[in-house]
């Protein structure tokens, strides 16, 4: 059981392994929010995790309707925030992966111009 040190207390798990086995089992081990899909070589395994549509901060439950498999750049990206509903998620963690590429890009092609004038 995890430690919280804010409130040197344990803390319940999100999930057990076995709950969370099923859920990315159900969700055939594939990111509900970015497609990843989490068979497809062990770095993207590595990634995947449980995430919880309603955040369990905001008082979301542990039913498998309220959980979904997600690799953990969408689940960061998602945080804490409330959504009507799955797609409404989903749409919000796409628009947001979208414009922190385009940043990247912004920010690489830079680079290489100042490389390439050096």
């Amino acid at each position: 059981m995890p430690f919280n040190i804010m409130t040197l207390s344990l803390v319940d798990r999100p999930v057990s392994q076995a709950e969370g086995l099923k859920i990315l089992e159900r969700d055939q081990f594939c990111c509900q929010y970015c497609g990843l899909d989490g068979k497809a070589s062990f770095e993207n395994a590595l990634v995947m995790s449980v995430d919880f549509v309603v955040p369990r901060a905001r008082k979301g439950k542990r039913d498998p309707g309220n959980l979904v498999a997600c690799c953990r750049p969408c689940n960061l990206i998602k945080g804490t925030r409330v959504y009507a509903n799955l797609d409404e998620a989903k749409k919000y963690v796409l628009a947001q992966r979208e414009e922190m590429h385009h940043a990247w890009e912004s920010k690489r092609g830079r680079a290489a111009a100042r490389a390439a004038t050096a």
